[in-house]
């Protein structure tokens, strides 16, 4: 699979792990290439907490379910409909976890690039996941990222220790199979922008390359990914 086709396949997993937990030979290389994405002034601002004691995802499971669950009561009654049979976690269906956090304090305090810019810190922790979530897909694996938590929640699941920040979650197994199209596109909560609406040239303006072609049409070089 090259990168095209990894980034084509990835989809953000919820029903269709299939219970095995993934094997230590697949994890490690999926761990390698999370840790050799590019990072503010070379820190690797990142660390991976695997979890994969049953008690452990049960416990994380629950709490999402609450956070769900408050978050559907939240939503206007169509938004609730549309949000009922949309799974947002396959926690325990993927059999290991992995937090990535973020220290901030890495690299001291003269980070080469953060100067002024202070978020490419927690930047350079999404290019990890990135790289994970490709990595996964071209090994036949699954990644579902759960934000349903409440960070303080999974700090003292994992024992995180003062100054670093959680992130993510991670869900990461072997999968049946990996949707066509995404699950919030299937379930009708939105649809996914056209490139040509999301690239200006030279200044940001209402006119995007969409009005200056007239069609708002898929153009060449598009590849669907997740929704959200």
């Amino acid at each position: 699979m090259d990168i095209y086709e990894a980034i084509s396949s990835r989809r953000d997993v919820r029903n269709e792990f299939s219970g095995d937990v993934v094997d230590e030979a697949r994890l490690w290389r999926v761990l390698s290439a999370a840790h050799a994405a590019p990072s503010v002034g070379n820190t690797q601002p990142w660390d991976f907490v695997v979890i994969q004691d049953p008690a452990h995802l049960a416990a994380f499971a629950e709490h999402v379910a609450g956070c769900r669950a408050d978050f559907a009561r939240s939503l206007p009654a169509d938004r609730a409909q549309t949000f009922d049979p949309i799974v947002v976690e396959g926690i325990e269906q993927s059999g290991t976890g992995i937090v990535v956090t973020y220290d901030a304090d890495r690299g001291g305090p003269h980070v080469l690039g953060r100067h002024t810019v202070e978020e490419t810190g927690r930047l350079s922790v999404g290019l990890a996941i990135q790289n994970l979530w490709l990595a996964a897909t071209a090994e036949g694996l699954g990644v579902g990222w759960v934000s349903f938590y409440r960070p303080d929640a999974v700090r003292r699941l994992i024992d995180l220790p003062r100054g670093l920040d959680v992130v993510a979650w991670l869900c990461i197994g072997p999968v049946t199979q990996l949707q066509t199209v995404p699950d919030l596109e299937r379930f009708g909560w939105r649809s996914r922008r056209p490139l040509a609406d999301a690239v200006h040239r030279e200044t940001f303006t209402t006119q995007s390359a969409s009005a200056s072609h007239g069609d708002g049409a898929v153009h060449p070089g598009y590849v669907p990914t997740e929704s959200d």
